[in-house]
């Protein structure tokens, strides 16, 4: 495993994190959905201007076109200087813009990524259903060809931010006859298309940023499928494959953070002469240290071979389950002044964790992608 950077790194690490430090936003993010994502369209143009955006896009597209470990590099920095998690974005630059790189046509590139890079569009995705979730190949929500449009009926859940979206990655199934993966196809869906019902949901945290989104007739062009038609699933899974990048870095060093507020907020309650305490948080440290020595691993053979691996499941699974012990560990210290502050970043921390079990494949599902490609146990 190579874990030492080169000079030529070290000079990027330096240039990263001085562009970081004096540049990132000094208001607070904005709690109200669309002032979040002006706020987080804004600072995203700022790093355009700056040569800073999409990292891990190519050059020849408007990207920075880092290598993987100098995206190791940046997602560390912007997370250690705690840089804003502009969240509304993330389908668009981490899902759709990739997945158009991959598979899109030259006008679909033209059209779609200048805008994505630039901090002038918001996406979201359209895959989830309410019996399609895990299972995705199980989506029922169906186009069929009608001249050269695509008319959509069906339903999408969880999706995150159509309230406020202009475009959506949407799965739909275009041959109901064909085997399950393949008879799907991979749409840009304009969200202010006719027949669009959104629908937010509120969460245990009291946010809405999940929605339902119904589709009566609604009529995309078939110019707007991504690969071919009935290809979708090909074209889902590389979408999928960007969500296992460098990019889940950031999350990993944000936990690291925490964990050691975490342990300050101890300290200052005393809590850490309570040893089976004190022994839970050197633990958490321990873990979080272990996590980032397999991204590591993961990063430098990626790098090495150029084929992600199966590893990505084991980080993920590993991560989804040390923020919920984290989380726990955090409302045992504080007690009944979590319960007394319910909005409190530790309250609200410890009920978005308990989705990072379900959300982007159950644990189940990471168990099973696991045991089949890295252990090769019979299916």
């Amino acid at each position: 495993m190579e874990i030492c950077f080169s000079p030529a790194e070290e000079v990027f690490r330096a240039e990263a994190r001085a562009w970081i430090e004096a540049n990132m936003p000094c208001t607070p993010r904005p709690g109200e959905l669309r002032a979040r994502s002006e706020y987080d369209l804004a600072w995203q143009r700022r790093m355009h201007a700056a040569g800073w955006a999409g990292v891990s896009w190519p050059r020849e597209y408007g990207g920075r076109g880092a290598t993987l470990m100098e995206q190791l590099i940046w997602y560390e920095e912007y997370a250690r200087a705690g840089a804003p998690d502009i969240s509304t974005l993330f389908v668009g630059l981490n899902h759709a813009g990739p997945t158009l790189i991959a598979c899109g046509s030259e006008e679909q590139k033209a059209h779609h990524l200048p805008r994505i890079l630039r901090g002038e569009v918001i996406w979201c995705q359209g895959f989830s259903e309410p019996n399609a979730g895990s299972d995705l190949a199980s989506l029922q929500t169906r186009a069929e060809v009608d001249g050269d449009y695509l008319v959509v009926t069906g339903q999408k859940i969880w999706t995150s931010f159509a309230q406020i979206a202009e475009f959506q990655e949407l799965l739909v199934r275009t041959d109901p006859a064909a085997p399950r993966h393949k008879g799907i196809s991979w749409v840009i869906c304009p969200m202010d298309s006719p027949g669009i019902d959104i629908r937010p949901i509120t969460t245990l945290t009291g946010e809405s940023d999940f929605c339902e989104v119904f589709y009566d007739a609604v009529r995309i062009p078939l110019a707007n499928v991504v690969g071919q038609l009935n290809d979708g699933w090909r074209v889902a899974m590389a979408t999928l494959s960007f969500e296992r990048g460098t990019a889940f870095l950031s999350e990993q060093v944000r936990l690291a953070r925490r964990v050691g507020e975490l342990v300050q907020v101890a300290r200052g309650a005393g809590a850490l002469r309570d040893v089976e305490i004190a022994r839970r948080l050197a633990r958490a440290q321990a873990e979080v240290d272990a996590m980032r020595a397999m991204t590591y691993r993961s990063v430098s053979l990626a790098a090495r071979t150029g084929v992600p691996g199966a590893e990505a499941s084991m980080i993920r699974l590993f991560f989804s389950e040390l923020v919920q012990r984290i989380a726990v560990l955090a409302m045992e210290i504080l007690g009944a002044s979590a319960v007394a502050e319910p909005e409190s970043r530790w309250t609200t921390s410890y009920l978005a964790g308990l989705s990072q079990t379900i959300g982007g494949g159950t644990k189940d599902i990471q168990r099973n992608i696991i045991g089949d490609r890295f252990l090769g146990l019979p299916r």
